[in-house]
Formats: C-alpha cells, structure tokens, sequence
C-alpha cells in the first residue's frame, strides 16, 4: 500500500476557495463542485490540483479525502471524494461494480443526434502522442479495446445545436467526448475532438460538459443523489442558444 502523501501547504485564499465548492459533507464522503480549468489530478504548471485542495479539510495529523473518481480538467460539476479509507474502498467497489450513476449535460453541434436518444455502445483505445493521450473509437477486436457504452437524451434542440443529457455506464477517459464526436454531434468548445469553438455566432468559452448528478451507494446504508447546478457560462450559452 502507497504512503500517504505530504501535506500540501495552501494559501488561506485556496482554503477559502476550495471550501466555498463544497455541496454536501457527512462523517464519510464529502462532494465538491468543480469548476471548469481546474485539474482534478496530475496538473502541470504551479497551479494547485484539486487533488492538492483537498488538504484544506484535512484534521491535524490525519489524511485529506480521497477522489474517488475524475472529471476532465475543462469539465465542471460534481466529484465525490471519500473522507476516510473504509469508505474510500467501499466507494472504489461500487464503481467497479457499476453501482455509481453518473448524469451530464453537454452541448453538441450541429444539432440533435439521430436518433434523439438512445445508446452508443463503441469500443474505444488510448492512443499516447508524446505528452498528450487521445481515445479513439475502435473494433471490438482490437487489441487495446475497452468496452464502453454511453446513453443519451436529448432535451433541447435548436437552429445548429442540442443540449443533451448523457449517462456513462462505463468509465473510460474522455468517454462522452469521443462517443458523441464519433456520431458526428462533438461537444461545443471541445478542441481535441472537433467541437465547435462558435455556435450560432456566440464564442464557446470552453469544454460545455457539466457532470449534474452522481446517485451513489452511501458507506453507511442507502442512497445518496448529489446534484451541481450548470454553471453561468453553460446556463448563458444554453439561453443564447434557443436550448433552455
């Protein structure tokens, strides 16, 4: 088993900052609302991860939450963390087992998905060059193939664009990024993968990918649902869009 890392020592404005992301704490699990540009691990630069965040609700002595899983660094919206390691290994078990329901909201171009909702079920592999990793679709037969399954609903659509609601079944990086560029509908602000960076003359100001809702088993019994409001800049596009 891997040492706990070093406190990281953080500013009294980070403190303050990763605190204000809190949306629901209990003795065992702790979620937070990421905001889009930070990295949830591994960043580069000088800039705190929220990882590295995560020591402001550490007790003297003791280790700071754990994620339990990640959201793409341009992604915004719920990431659970566990705050004590029974719960931690619980959590991970119930990842594993697919026992997590994940929901998102995207906005894709140029317009609704045909048909307007239903599974994409498209293998994909990590494809590495140099310092940057890519997913690609894939045969099922490949040898780096991963399964992966995506379902989808549209809830709004308009003159170029849809707003979506995505649900991963499976985990993989990028997931919904790559499905939803190999039907031909890539998510708005989305560079790596063909998304649009102007929708109906309005600048896309980054990756319109928001994680709403995490439905999780709880460490001590039951269900919990925990939910993050789309931020200003996706609820501004979504309104200037015709899609609210």
């Amino acid at each position: 088993m891997k040492p706990d890392p070093k406190p990281v020592l953080l500013s009294p404005e980070e403190i303050a900052f990763v605190r204000g992301l809190v949306l629901y704490e209990d003795a065992e699990i702790l979620a937070l609302d990421k905001p889009a540009g930070l990295s949830s691990q591994g960043g580069r630069g000088q800039v705190h991860t929220l990882d590295e965040l995560l020591w402001a609700f550490a007790k003297p002595g003791k280790a700071r939450p754990r994620l339990i899983h990640r959201l793409d660094r341009d992604t915004s919206g719920v990431i659970l963390t566990a705050k004590t390691k029974p719960a931690a290994g619980f959590l991970g078990k119930a990842l594993m087992a697919r026992k997590v329901a994940k929901q998102y909201l995207a906005i894709v171009t140029p317009g609704a998905p045909e048909p307007r909702s239903g599974i994409i079920d498209q293998p994909l592999r990590r494809d590495e060059q140099g310092r940057e990793a890519f997913m690609r679709p894939c045969d099922a037969g490949h040898p780096d193939a991963e399964q992966a399954r995506s379902r989808y609903r549209t809830r709004a659509a308009g003159d170029g664009a849809a707003l979506l609601e995505l649900s991963p079944e499976t985990g993989r990086m990028h997931q919904l990024r790559v499905h939803l560029a190999s039907i031909g509908r890539p998510i708005a602000g989305d560079a790596r993968y063909g998304g649009a960076l102007v929708v109906g003359g309005h600048p896309v100001p980054r990756l319109m990918l928001h994680a709403t809702a995490l439905d999780v088993p709880h460490p001590a019994g039951g269900r919990r649902r925990l939910e993050a409001p789309p931020p200003a800049d996706m609820t501004a596009l979504v309104s200037a869009l015709g899609l609210a």
